[in-house]
């Protein structure tokens, strides 16, 4: 997308705060001195078979990019791509209904949208949102010092890909894993505003070393992060080990392969694979002072927040990611 993007010229009215220079989640256009609009929107192909879950799932997704900019969710339009010649329509209405209560969860509206005939099922939300102008939140503005918190496990890729292949109990991912995914980001935000955040982003199909790797370019600096604290989905592992894969771990190992990944302790390619799994409604990452993480691990856990960890910390040393 940003390779069809060059060679466009960037807007330049002064309102607009957020746009496509960065890498940032959603945009941000200055209405009032007070209020600010977020945009976003996207979709996805059905992670799991079950239409109800797909339609939260896709919903948290797409929520999630208003929260990451510190902002609030207002209206939200449907984004559907159903081949309604070949499946039940009643799929349909299961999706969307998933996607309305996920919508209403966030206590945001939902307004309308569109809908095309397409040969496999997406669905999605273009969303809109407010912010305080002064309290936007990017992902560029970690600082040396800062301490990084991950709010949700990773390992949802290979999971969606194992339950396919049959390697894994579709049951248990829906018992232990799907909740999880569903989850708004909403919370943990609300926590971390009470905080001096700095940085915030959400972890998607980049795996954890992409959109680390974002932050770190943002800020100007390394983040070293320690791999034994990182939060995992249960099975993820044991699924890398029997040889299961996602088709974004190549393409996420070949971007960072392009920057400075230095890796400080040993891991087995297993191990290895978690950093480039790719995730659907992934947690935020959080940067903020270190004297305030625990304080703001302690708001995340009675929030309802159970995963949220301390990953690592933002260094004063060349652009790039250590894992120790």
């Amino acid at each position: 997308m940003s390779d069809a993007l060059a060679g466009l010229t960037p807007s330049d009215d002064p309102d607009l705060l957020v746009g496509i220079e960065t890498s940032d989640d959603a945009a941000v256009y200055r209405l009032t001195d007070e209020i600010a609009m977020v945009n976003t929107v996207d979709f996805i192909t059905p992670p799991v078979d079950d239409p109800y879950w797909f339609g939260q799932i896709s919903a948290a997704n797409s929520i999630s990019d208003v929260y990451s900019m510190g902002g609030k969710p207002v209206t939200a339009l449907n984004l559907v791509m159903f081949p309604s010649k070949q499946l039940d329509m009643g799929l349909l209405k299961e999706i969307l209904k998933g996607g309305h209560d996920k919508v209403v969860e966030a206590g945001a509206c939902l307004v309308g949208g569109h809908s095309v005939d397409d040969e496999e099922p997406k669905y999605g939300l273009c969303v809109s949102g407010v912010v305080d102008p002064q309290r936007i939140i990017t992902n560029a503005g970690a600082r040396p010092g800062d301490a990084l918190i991950l709010t949700k496990p990773i390992g949802s890729g290979v999971l969606f890909n194992a339950v396919r292949s049959g390697k894994f109990p579709y049951a248990e991912l829906e018992r232990d894993t799907l909740p999880l995914i569903a989850a708004l980001n909403g919370p943990a935000m609300a926590a971390a505003l009470r905080f001096d955040l700095h940085a915030c982003t959400d972890v998607t199909g980049f795996g954890i070393l992409g959109h680390l790797l974002e932050m770190a370019h943002g800020a100007d600096a390394r983040i070293v992060m320690d791999y034994r604290r990182l939060p995992f989905y249960s099975g993820a592992l044991e699924m890398y080990k029997k040889g299961e894969t996602t088709g974004s771990n190549q393409p996420n190992r070949d971007m960072i392969a392009k920057h400075n990944l230095e890796l400080r302790r040993t891991i087995s390619s297993a191990e290895k694979e978690l950093l480039y799994d790719p995730q659907t409604s992934g947690g935020l990452l959080l940067a903020l002072p270190a004297a305030q993480a625990d304080e703001l691990l302690a708001e995340l856990l009675a929030s309802g927040v159970q995963d949220a960890a301390l990953i690592g910390e933002i260094t004063d040393e060349a652009i790039g990611i250590a894992v120790v």
